[in-house]
């Protein structure tokens, strides 16, 4: 069997890209394994400790083997901190993972790895059609646009991703505010409130219910009132949450009723959804007149003036004759 040189060439980049894979499987491997035996190491220093604590007596329960539980300490997050690290998952993505919902090092080590894994891949598949003929015969400038798309395609999806959660809270912000004014109508506390928004209205407020859940959560663990709510007050770059975040801080810090300042609130939300809708309103007409122009405006010249055109082709016709 003779190969050409384009297939050598495309067989050798293949596995090249295999290669590069299989390095970085036994390079995640071995850091899994690492994480392991730390986490053996940390569970004999915890028995030893138990084991002085309890006596001889409970030694092979202190010793008994716990149930092996994944978590973030055990992830290697140490290579979002390398400078590779730090360029496929900048600052800018990390926000946008935040924005999307995820609170984790585990999204940010899969964006990483998605990344390396399009990056390589993607350049190799490139210069596979340009030797099958698929694209033009030159292959740096396919794999180099290969390479930068499946570098960016990931912060796309999530730019993508974190857009439609952003609009999401923002139309969920005024039921945020009257079921709010709703609760504490009743005579609860705000701390009360918040709870019952997190326990029975997380359904129509899945994006701020969510981000409620973690500000309790975080409130509960001894953190103040401000400090859990000041990631829902920057996270979503939304002025109008911003400020109610603000004002659920006054209130909790001083007290006082809270009823008519969330009534203005709502009220203002109001005025700026509809001022919001009338601008949308507007760039549809806008819209709206380029396509009448250029299907419409066709049409009626020629149903008005087509009788007309053919009118003087026929006189000329004649005329000819």
């Amino acid at each position: 069997m003779n190969l050409t040189v384009a297939q050598l060439s495309a067989l050798s980049l293949s596995l090249l890209a295999c290669a590069l894979l299989l390095a970085g499987g036994l390079l995640f491997g071995k850091e899994l394994r690492a994480a392991r035996s730390r986490r053996v190491i940390g569970r004999a220093i915890e028995a030893d400790r138990a084991l002085a604590a309890v006596g001889v007596h409970d030694a092979f329960d202190a010793l008994a083997p716990l149930p092996q539980q994944t978590t973030e300490q055990d992830l290697p997050a140490h290579w979002l901190r390398t400078r590779w690290g730090r360029m496929l998952v900048a600052d800018e993505d990390r926000r946008l993972i935040e924005q999307c919902g995820w609170h984790s090092l585990r999204a940010q080590l899969a964006l990483m790895s998605i990344r390396i894994v399009l990056a390589v891949l993607l350049p190799a598949f490139a210069w596979l059609l340009v030797n099958v003929g698929v694209l033009p015969q030159r292959p740096a400038i396919s794999m180099m646009f290969a390479f930068a798309i499946g570098f960016m395609a990931p912060k796309w999806v999530l730019g993508r991703m974190a857009a439609k959660r952003r609009a999401r809270a923002a139309i969920e912000l005024p039921l945020f505010v009257d079921l709010l004014r709703l609760l504490q109508g009743v005579g609860m506390s705000l701390d009360q409130s918040l709870q019952v928004m997190v326990s029975d209205f997380a359904e129509p407020l899945q994006v701020l219910g969510g981000e409620l859940a973690t500000a309790n959560r975080q409130y509960a663990q001894g953190r103040t009132r401000e400090y859990s709510l000041q990631r829902l007050a920057t996270l979503y770059d939304n002025p109008h949450l911003a400020g109610l975040v603000a004002l659920l801080v006054q209130v909790d810090r001083h007290g006082g009723a809270v009823q008519e300042p969330l009534a203005r609130y709502s009220e203002r939300l109001r005025e700026h959804r509809r001022s919001e809708l009338k601008a949308r309103i507007g760039k549809i007409t806008v819209k709206m007149t380029g396509v009448m122009v250029t299907t419409l405006l066709p049409a009626l010249v020629i149903i008005t003036a087509g009788p007309g055109f053919l009118a003087i082709v026929r006189s000329l016709g004649a005329i000819a004759k």
